[in-house]
């Protein structure tokens, strides 16, 4: 037999405000179609970062990134405050030049990966050259060590 819990608010037990809520790593979800239910879990990004590529890079708003290191003109490496359990994992980036919106900065190159950091090298859409961005977004989805 399935059970059913409606409810606008859960608090804690003294009813004085929010609690938090632990989902375990089986918990799946209804997707938007209502034919799918994937794990919700996994599902999550572990780690994202959006940080100034341009003049002294520092990361401007993130998750699970302890810091960002600048390996020279376009190439960055975000390292992770917790470790992913292997270098196999979801990684998307993009990149983006603010001050010349006649030329973006493309999707840029994914490089040596690992467990605990991901390198990115951004580059122009119009001939490829590398180039410091002005702003840059990496995300990384899988399992934390």
């Amino acid at each position: 037999m399935t059970s059913q819990l409606n409810v606008d608010t859960i608090v804690d037990k003294a009813g004085s405000g929010g609690t938090n809520v632990k989902v375990a790593n089986t918990s799946t979800f209804v997707s938007d179609g209502g034919t799918t239910t994937p794990n919700t879990v996994q599902a999550l990004a572990k780690m994202w970062c959006i940080f100034n590529g341009t003049s002294t890079v520092a990361i401007l708003d993130s998750v699970n990134s302890a810091s960002l290191t600048d390996n020279g003109t376009g190439e960055y490496a975000v390292n992770y405050t917790n470790a992913f359990s292997s270098a196999d994992k979801y990684v998307s980036f993009m990149s983006a030049d603010e001050n010349n919106s006649s030329n973006f900065c493309r999707i840029g190159t994914l490089q040596a990966q690992a467990a605990s950091s991901g390198k990115v090298i951004c580059s122009l859409a119009s001939d490829c050259a590398v180039k410091d961005c002005a702003r840059v977004h990496k995300m990384n989805h899988g399992e934390l060590a």
